[in-house]
């Protein structure tokens, strides 16, 4: 896989360049690109791993992506497009000092900033934004100069001197394993969408990233040593950003292969799990240049359980395979005596089963290649057998309610039931039926990408927390700092239920809409027992909030919307 990113990163840098040579001017103040061609012709010839070494870069592959729809656009990006043209000055000037090759190039010079891509960013006063600096060799010597200084490059270049910030390093050794990553602040095209200006990690918050990043290898060596043998091979890079409270946010792109962006975790084990999932998408990003796995089809239509909206198939597809692996780390981690056995068990748990869902359903999809089922197939003849494994009947039960919660909320956000369907319980409510008519099947609509409404992810980080903290009496102190978080959730998640039906009733009487309300009772109702308005609130809650609005509109005596639940929950099956 590595060696088709090679070829297809050639491939794609020659087109960009060939097709930009074309119109010169585009170039700007910077020398043409004869000039690199010279000096990329001259490092492959002197030192085939230095040219090599530059193209395996991660963000030179999302550069040129960026680059060429900028140029095939014909528009600037965060800089003019001289300036992202030029920055294959700089990869040739990387590569140049790579080989240790005596030479002389115009690089980009971006607010003071010359970034050397893979290397390390030379710093200097600036006057203007956008403008050029110069990179010289010479006798194993390396400077950057500008209008407005110089910088001369010390020996160690993994070492930071004044004027120069390296591209710092975190290597590990576990046993026959040696994980070696970059933790990348510095190049401008690190980031997902678009060029960024260096954010440099504080001393302390380096510290913390080796520290967990040496925990997280070790968590990863010994709970799945085969993957962990391939993300040595395969993750070059992450791109450190800073911590979310209660979340671990990441993301990954297909063009910049071999890096993840990640915010700093709270411990390893968030980090190690992050570090598959990311790993997951870079490897199918590889497997996606070589093999057509879905036909284009970019309607948001299906329904995941990590996402709060309606996803295209290539989404879809691209979250299975994340949490599939994402599954496989906690399941050997629930195994091992020193991991953390009750979090590791329920994440097991829940990933399982909300990747297997929706796996059920891209299997049936019609856009897929014959490729792609069979990509699918794989994974489920180890994802099958994993759903029948056992599991502690309350981490299941737990497990199986934040599955229903989440799905009904993306219902009740992004589903319209029919109108004919709504108008037709509504009447049988004024007409004092005692039961709806036989009109609730779920209407054949797609869904809305637009949200009907705000949702709160602050049960699942509650659940979580209980799980891996002291349980719910060190959950009374922390719950009010969860954002979104209500009384009312704090008492579900703690398994007071009746107690928690009752704030969820005071928090509908205050506004009858809220998603996060109406679905929370309905769990609160489902958790004492089999309920008609649990059914209802957790399986056709769209049905429920459509027909209470239209009551609010047309009824001399609004009913509640748990006793309208309970009434359409009679011919609610779940």
């Amino acid at each position: 896989m590595r060696r088709a990113e090679h070829s297809r990163r050639k491939l794609l840098l020659h087109a960009l360049l060939e097709a930009s040579a074309k119109t010169p001017e585009l170039y700007g103040p910077l020398p043409p690109l004869d000039d690199v061609w010279e000096l990329l012709a001259r490092v492959e010839t002197v030192s085939p791993v230095a040219l090599d070494s530059l193209l395996a870069h991660p963000y030179t592959g999302s550069w040129a992506g960026y680059t060429t729809r900028l140029l095939h656009n014909g528009i600037d990006g965060v800089c003019p497009l001289w300036m992202h043209l030029g920055h294959v000055h700089a990869v040739a000037a990387a590569a140049a000092i790579i080989a240790n090759l005596d030479f002389e190039i115009a690089v980009p010079l971006w607010d003071g900033n010359v970034a050397l891509p893979s290397l390390g960013m030379a710093r200097m006063p600036a006057t203007t934004p956008f403008s050029t600096a110069n990179v010289r060799g010479a006798r194993g010597r390396h400077v950057v100069s500008s209008e407005t200084g110089e910088v001369r490059l010390p020996a160690d270049l993994a070492s930071d001197a004044p004027g120069w910030w390296s591209v710092r390093k975190c290597e590990t050794h576990v046993g026959r394993h040696r994980f070696s990553v970059s933790l990348d602040d510095l190049d401008p095209y690190r980031g997902l969408y678009e060029p960024l200006p260096p954010e440099r990690l504080e001393i302390t918050e380096l510290g913390a990233w080796r520290r967990l990043l040496d925990e997280a290898w070790e968590l990863l060596a010994g709970a799945t040593p085969e993957l962990a043998g391939l993300m040595a091979t395969g993750l070059d890079s992450v791109v450190p950003k800073p911590s979310v409270p209660f979340q671990n946010p990441s993301a990954s792109t297909g063009e910049a292969f071999g890096s993840a962006v990640i915010g700093l975790p709270t411990d390893a084990s968030e980090l190690a799990a992050t570090l598959v999932h990311e790993f997951q998408h870079i490897v199918l990003g590889g497997v996606l240049h070589l093999k057509q796995l879905y036909a284009s089809d970019p309607r948001e239509r299906i329904y995941v359980p990590w996402r709060d909206d309606p996803r295209p198939l290539s989404g879809a597809l691209q979250g299975v395979y994340a949490f599939f692996g994402v599954a496989a780390y906690w399941r050997r981690m629930a195994e091992t005596e020193t991991g953390p056995s009750r979090r590791a068990r329920f994440e097991f748990a829940y990933w399982r089963g909300q990747t297997w869902r929706t796996l059920a359903t891209l299997r049936r999809d019609a856009t897929l290649t014959e490729a792609g089922r069979r990509f699918l197939d794989g994974i489920a003849a180890v994802l099958g057998p994993w759903q029948h494994e056992p599991v502690p009947e309350d981490i299941a039960e737990l497990a199986e309610a934040l599955a229903a919660d989440h799905q009904a909320g993306w219902r009740l956000r992004h589903l319209r039931p029919d109108p004919a369907m709504v108008a037709a319980a509504t009447g049988a409510w004024l007409a004092g039926r005692s039961r709806p008519p036989v009109v609730l099947a779920p209407a054949d609509l797609p869904p809305t990408p637009v949200p009907d409404g705000p949702w709160s992810r602050s049960r699942p980080t509650l659940v979580r927390l209980g799980l891996s903290k002291g349980g719910h009496s060190d959950l009374r102190d922390i719950w009010p700092t969860v954002p979104g978080a209500t009384v009312a959730d704090f008492l579900l998640t703690t398994g007071r239920f009746t107690d928690a039906a009752r704030s969820y009733r005071a928090e509908l009487r205050a506004d009858p809409d809220l998603p996060a309300s109406l679905v929370g009772l309905g769990l609160a109702l489902a958790g004492t027992g089999p309920n008609p308005a649990a059914r209802a609130l957790l399986h056709r809650p769209e049905l429920v909030r459509a027909v209470h609005r239209d009551l609010r509109r047309t009824a001399r005596d609004v009913p509640t919307p748990e006793k309208l639940a309970w009434w359409l929950g009679q011919l609610v099956s779940g």
